[in-house]
C-alpha cells in the first residue's frame, strides 16, 4: 500500500496553522499527537445525536449510546489483540491505568518486604504509582539500568529477580531516548519466576504493531491522546486471571452487583473497575482514532516514522556541538538532544519563533536526566503526518539557534 503523506495530512486541519506567521511545523507528538476531522466528528455526532447515559437505561439513546461504548471496548480489543473484550478497561489514560494497578495490585498482592523492578529510563507515571504503594508497604523500588546508547540491559534483569519480586515494571518505547525495548524477552525472563509484568504502551500502540497476547503481558497500558484520540481516555488492559484477583481501584456506580450498608458485592469484568459514568464520548472517539490508525496501516506509520527519525539523526549530527542522547539499535519516533552549551528552553523558544514545535525539559523522566547528567533536554518527536522537509526545517532552525548563541560567545 502507498503511502499518501498529503492524503494523511489533509486529515489534520491544525497542519495549515501560522505561528508568528510561519507555518507549523508540530514535532511534539510525543506528548500528544494532533486530531483527525473523523475523531472530532465522531465526538460532535455522539454529543449532538446519541449523547444519553450508558448502561442500565431502557430508553432508546441509552441502549444506542452503550451499544456504541462496548463496540469501542471491543475495537480496543482486536487493535491490541487482547483475548476477550472484558480484559479491556476504560480509563483516563496511562497513568490512572498505572495507578490502577500498583493500588490494586499493591493491596492485594504485595506485603512488606516485597520489591517491584522498574526500568532505569521510565516515565514517573511508572514510577510514582510504585514509590505511593511503598508509603502504604514496605515495598523496596529495584532500577534496572540502561548503559550510554539507552540500551536496557536486560542480561542483569535475571540476577535481580529474588523471592521478594512481585511485579516487573517497564516501559515498551522510552518517551525520551525512543528507545524499543524488548518487552517480550523480559516477560519470558519474568514468567519463568512466575512474576507478572505490567507494560507501559503509551509510546508504543502510536507507532509499532502490539499483540498483548504474542507479548504475553499480564498487563498494558496506553492513552488516547497520543494515537490521535482525545484526552481523558485510555486503556488497560488485564489478563482475566489476574483481573479476577485483583480488588477494585475505585468505588460507586457501575462496578456494583449489590450493596447494602453491610456488604457490597461487585460487578463482572470490566466493569469492577469502571466506578462511575465512564467517559462513552471519549471511548467511541479512540475506537474512531484507531480506526484511522488501521485504514493507513501500522507498519506503514512505523516504516515512515523510521524514516523520520533515521533522516533527522544524520542531518542533525552534522550540526556543530550536537549530542543526541539515546542511540540504541532499537529505536522510534523521537530524538533527544542538546547543542553545546545552549539551554533546551533557549532552543525550544527559539524555535517556537520559527513555527517549530517541540518540547524541552526534563520530559516526566528526571532519572534519565541524572544518568546523563543534565537538567533537561529538547524532544522533537514524530508522527505519521510528518515529513522530510519538516526535519529541514528542524534542522535549519537548530543550525540558526547555535550560530546566534556562538556569535554571542565571540
Amino acid at each position: 500500500m502507498q503511502y499518501n503523506l498529503d492524503d494523511i495530512r489533509s486529515q489534520f486541519p491544525i497542519l495549515d496553522t501560522q505561528v508568528y506567521g510561519q507555518p507549523l511545523v508540530y514535532l511534539d507528538n510525543a506528548a500528544t499527537t494532533q486530531k483527525p476531522r473523523c475523531v472530532v466528528q465522531k465526538i460532535e455526532d455522539n454529543y449532538f445525536k446519541e449523547n444519553a447515559n450508558v448502561h442500565r437505561g431502557v430508553h432508546f439513546l441509552s441502549q444506542v449510546a452503550t451499544e456504541a461504548h462496548e463496540a469501542a471496548r471491543e475495537t480496543v480489543r482486536q487493535f491490541i489483540n487482547a483475548r476477550a473484550a472484558h480484559e479491556v478497561i476504560f480509563t483516563r489514560g496511562t497513568t490512572e491505568s498505572i495507578n490502577l494497578v500498583a493500588s490494586s495490585f499493591g493491596r492485594s498482592q504485595c506485603h512488606d518486604g516485597d520489591e517491584i523492578i522498574v526500568s532505569q529510563m521510565e516515565h514517573h507515571s511508572n514510577i510514582v504509582p510504585w514509590q505511593l504503594l511503598a508509603d502504604i508497604r514496605d515495598v523496596k523500588l529495584r532500577v534496572l539500568p540502561f548503559d550510554a546508547s539507552g540500551t536496557l540491559q536486560v542480561d542483569q534483569l535475571e540476577g535481580m529477580i529474588n523471592e521478594h519480586t512481585r511485579l516487573i515494571s517497564v516501559t515498551q518505547v522510552s518517551n525520551t531516548l525512543g528507545t524499543v525495548n524488548p518487552v517480550k524477552q523480559i516477560i519470558g525472563i519474568a514468567h519463568a519466576h512466575g512474576i507478572p509484568v505490567l507494560v507501559d504502551g503509551a509510546q508504543s500502540v502510536p507507532h509499532i504493531k502490539v499483540d498483548v497476547q504474542d507479548l504475553d503481558a499480564d498487563f498494558f497500558a496506553f492513552s488516547g491522546h497520543k494515537i490521535y484520540g482525545p484526552t481523558g481516555i485510555g486503556v488497560l488492559y488485564g489478563k482475566e486471571d489476574w483481573l479476577d484477583k485483583l480488588p477494585p481501584y475505585q468505588g460507586g456506580g457501575d462496578m456494583i452487583d449489590r450493596v447494602t450498608f453491610e456488604h457490597t458485592t461487585y460487578a463482572k469484568l470490566p466493569f469492577k473497575f469502571e466506578a462511575g459514568t465512564p467517559d462513552f464520548i471519549g471511548s467511541t472517539a479512540l475506537a474512531e482514532a484507531l480506526r484511522f490508525v488501521s485504514s493507513v496501516g501500522i507498519d506503514n506509520i512505523a516504516a515512515h516514522e523510521h524514516d523520520l527519525v533515521s533522516y533527522a539523526t544524520q542531518q542533525l549530527k552534522l550540526i556543530e556541538g550536537m549530542r543526541i542522547f539515546g542511540e540504541a539499535e532499537h529505536k522510534s519516533s523521537c530524538i533527544s538532544f542538546l547543542v553545546g552549551n545552549i539551554h533546551p528552553y533557549d532552543m525550544g523558544t527559539i524555535l517556537d519563533k520559527l513555527g517549530i514545535a517541540v518540547r524541552t525539559g526534563h520530559h516526566c523522566a528526571q532519572p534519565v536526566m541524572d544518568a546523563f547528567g543534565v537538567d533537561g533536554m529538547v524532544r522533537a518527536s514524530f508522527a505519521m503526518y510528518n515529513t522530510r522537509q519538516e526535519v529541514d526545517k528542524l534542522v535549519a532552525g537548530v543550525e540558526r539557534v547555535t550560530k546566534m548563541f556562538n556569535r554571542k560567545k565571540k
